[in-house]
């Protein structure tokens, strides 16, 4: 199993760094793979239960990683992205651990960030060429990992994972404090909620948890989504309640430090 495991992060690995090339890849060759994958049936692929776990054994997903990992700012290669982060979110939205665990020992937490930091510097996050719907995507796939015992777990296990999507969360909340858009909050929020499940996550986000979730700055974008404000009313209960100190070295400084 051991074995299996790192054979897979290895194809994760060789993927990934094959995604400078896909980049300069013809546009026409963008063009043609983005119809393949957005015709329903890949996605549909990816989630019936029948075919799911064949899918993944025969590692599809790594195919798609270089997508994901693509610069080019060309139209097709956007629609490539999205299409590629559309059948990784169909994998991930049947709510099944083996599903969680194949992404996780493939790499796909730093393919997410990644995405993420490309979307927040183009600056755009509710149009122009860089759809906001590429931002809710890849946020929903991390939610759904996050949502998992097993992804939680993992992302919480060192301070390197968790700052990690924790720098990209907050680089998103400073993007939508420019460009609101309440779906995209929601997803954020909820991710935040999640790690607070975590007591070291919930323990260092005393101090990283943006102060615009702490005030009133989004209190009109969520103004009709009760169900969002209950969440981030529960975060910051969470963050700044009443909470039992933890033991010293416990935290993610401690592990930082060592």
């Amino acid at each position: 199993m051991q074995s299996c495991a790192f054979c897979k992060r290895q194809r994760g690995k060789e993927a990934l760094s094959k995604g400078e090339s896909s980049s300069t890849a013809p546009q026409g060759t963008g063009v043609a793979i983005a119809r393949v994958l957005s015709g329903g049936k890949t996605r549909c692929v990816a989630s019936h239960p029948d075919t799911r776990m064949l899918f993944l054994n025969a590692h599809i997903p790594l195919y798609l990683y270089p997508f994901l990992n693509t610069t080019s700012k060309s139209r097709p290669f956007e629609y490539l992205r999205l299409t590629s982060l559309g059948v990784i979110g169909a994998l991930v939205k049947v709510d099944d651990t083996e599903v969680i665990s194949f992404l996780l020992s493939t790499e796909i937490i730093p393919c997410a960030c990644a995405q993420w930091r490309w979307e927040v510097n183009c600056q755009d996050i509710n149009g122009g060429a860089n759809p906001k719907f590429q931002f809710k995507v890849a946020t929903f796939i991390v939610q759904k990992i996050l949502l998992d015992d097993v992804g939680l777990e993992y992302i919480c296990t060192t301070a390197e994972r968790f700052f990690a999507v924790g720098r990209v969360l907050g680089n998103m909340v400073a993007a939508l404090a420019e460009q609101p858009s309440s779906r995209l909050l929601k997803h954020i929020i909820r991710c935040y909620l999640r790690l607070s499940d975590n007591p070291r996550a919930c323990d260092a986000l005393r101090s990283c948890l943006p102060d615009m979730l702490r005030d009133a700055t989004f209190s009109s974008c969520l103004r009709e989504d009760p169900t969002t404000r209950r969440w981030l009313q529960q975060l910051v209960h969470n963050v700044q309640g009443p909470r039992v100190a933890m033991q010293a070295g416990a935290g993610f400084d401690h592990m930082m430090v060592n």
